[in-house]
């Protein structure tokens, strides 16, 4: 990837951050003779890798300085695992190809009190983890006590680390994808995407090699538990969000005997993601006309003071009949870029854009109610100025997605009109990410050496702080009241707000538990139900505490 897309990389992780998108994705020093696993659960196959007695975790990874309490460094891993062997005879790292995988860490404010590190991944997959950290240290400090140093890394395939690039640089892409490039929802539409995405995986394959074949999420485990090692932690603290609870679920079951603490916030189902692109959707996003009903009745309660889309009568109707005309052709954008209009796909992104941080929604309604007095501008600036942030992060997105499932039959992809169809009537933003990454994994060729694909029910020593919303459109509720059952030793605390991942709706209540449970281990009782500290639409809502 070139310095452009990895600039791309720092804006789409900073735009997540702040707000503006809400995007819907390691090693310790090996002892010389210690033995690499293949698919399955670890602990009962090998024996526990540790570092040298000597080393300690500081001296393992070669930290440098790059800011204020933040520490930064490269790491090799092997390209394939199960090939990797380390040097012998004084020498460290691994024999055979590696990879570079990029860390940071933000360094504990209370050292004397220090527990261990604290690894931290944010989804995606692909969001990277140094900017993360790089911009959310202070704040998952205080979130851990001060007590863990809070160590990020770009996963494999991401970021600053030996990443996928489809392209050769964000012209090429952009070239690619087209200026009118959008989700297609019309037969005509959908058909000329197809060769796109088929085009689109050819590209990827050509450009990555065999890369792809070993960017699964059990790879990414591997990579995580060598970090873990490498900073000198017997056992791992984790808090993973949204694709990050799959790494931590994955993890938890490859490794169950290596678990200190474990947190997971907005749950992916495992089975269904392993399952196939349009089976995790289906169970991801099963909640998203939900919350679309949600923040239409919040809207309406808060009045057209508070919601711009309120005081012309019901909201409901007046969305809904906004989108039965967006389904029969465009509306005039007057103010956007050419062509000057917004088509329903247009519209189906800035609400995906939109709906897993209600602290924007009453930006999306001024933009809804624009719309529906005849001006789609604001909708259609909404996608217009995301468009080349969510064109980069499909390329180590989507590899991702494909990579931890199984590969399809040649021309799958033709079936679109019964995936794509039946999907979209059940949940309207589907087509979303159907064509943007079910569409490419049915073309996909790279079949990943390593994916895991179960058993999913470990008990670890130490309970999983399992964490959702109520009203999640990106990961329903019901994962996480799945995996708190399917896990052998789990707390589900629920977060009765809106939003994808609690950090959209700021709760007190869930900061403190889970403070509470990263230095002590307590869980809350089972069936505890936080309360947000604010409500959508209200003044300050979103804004961080005291």
């Amino acid at each position: 990837m070139t310095t452009d897309s990895h600039n791309r990389g720092h804006q789409w992780l900073e735009a997540i951050r702040t707000g503006r998108v809400a995007f819907p994705a390691l090693v310790a020093l090996l002892a010389a003779s210690v033995l690499l696993l293949g698919p399955g659960r670890a602990d009962a196959a090998s024996p526990t890798a540790s570092p040298a007695k000597s080393r300690s975790g500081a001296a393992a990874i070669a930290w440098r300085s790059c800011g204020k309490r933040l520490d930064c460094a490269r790491v090799r891993v092997p390209l394939d695992w199960s090939r990797a062997q380390a040097f012998r005879g004084g020498r460290t790292g691994f024999a055979g190809r590696t990879i570079s995988i990029a860390v940071i860490r933000y360094r504990a404010s209370r050292p004397r009190r220090r527990i261990g590190s604290l690894f931290v991944n944010y989804g995606g997959p692909g969001v990277a983890g140094v900017a993360t950290v790089r911009g959310l240290g202070k704040t998952l400090d205080k979130l851990a006590r001060g007590r863990f140093d809070i160590v990020g890394w770009d996963p494999r395939g991401t970021g600053e680390s030996t990443h996928v690039s489809c392209f050769a640089n964000d012209r090429s892409r952009a070239r690619f994808w087209g200026p009118n490039w959008t989700v297609p929802t019309t037969p005509a539409e959908s058909r000329a995407y197809v060769p796109k995405t088929i085009e689109f995986g050819r590209r990827c394959a050509a450009r990555n090699g065999r890369l792809l074949e070993h960017i699964s999420t059990a790879d990414t485990v591997r990579d995580l538990d060598h970090l873990r090692m490498l900073v000198g932690d017997r056992k791992l603290n984790y808090r993973g969000l949204s694709y990050g609870t799959f790494l931590g679920q994955t993890y938890a079951n490859m490794f169950p005997g290596r678990v200190r603490s474990m947190i997971l916030d907005s749950v992916i189902d495992p089975v269904k993601f392993t399952t196939s692109v349009e089976a995790s959707i289906a169970a991801t996003e099963a909640d998203s006309d939900l919350v679309l009903e949600k923040f239409m009745s919040l809207c309406e309660e808060a009045g057209p003071a508070r919601c711009a889309l309120a005081g012309k009568g019901p909201v409901a109707p007046r969305v809904r009949a906004l989108l039965e005309r967006l389904r029969n052709g465009p509306i005039p954008a007057p103010s956007a870029p050419p062509p000057h209009q917004l088509g329903y796909g247009d519209a189906l992104i800035a609400y995906w854009l939109a709906e897993g941080t209600p602290a924007n929604w009453p930006t999306f309604a001024a933009a809804l109610d624009q719309a529906a007095d005849g001006d789609g501008s604001a909708l259609k600036n909404s996608f217009a100025e995301n468009k080349g942030l969510l064109q980069a992060a499909l390329d180590p997105a989507t590899a991702l997605q494909c990579a931890d499932k199984p590969i399809q039959r040649r021309g799958a992809v033709q079936a679109w009109p019964s995936v794509v169809g039946p999907l979209s009537q059940r949940i309207m933003v589907a087509p979303v990410d159907l064509w943007w990454l079910w569409a490419p994994c049915a073309s996909w060729r790279a079949r990943s050496a390593d994916r895991y694909a179960g058993p999913w029910n470990a008990t670890t020593k130490n309970p999983i702080l399992v964490l959702s919303n109520r009203y999640d459109p990106r990961t329903a509720y019901a994962n996480a009241r799945l995996a708190a059952r399917r896990l052998g030793n789990t707390v589900l605390l629920t977060n009765n707000g809106y939003g994808h991942t609690t950090e959209s709706d700021p709760s007190t209540c869930i900061d403190a538990a889970v403070g509470r449970y990263l230095t002590t281990l307590a869980t809350p009782r089972r069936g505890t139900v936080c309360q947000p500290d604010g409500k959508p639409f209200e003044p300050g809502f979103g804004e961080p505490g005291p």
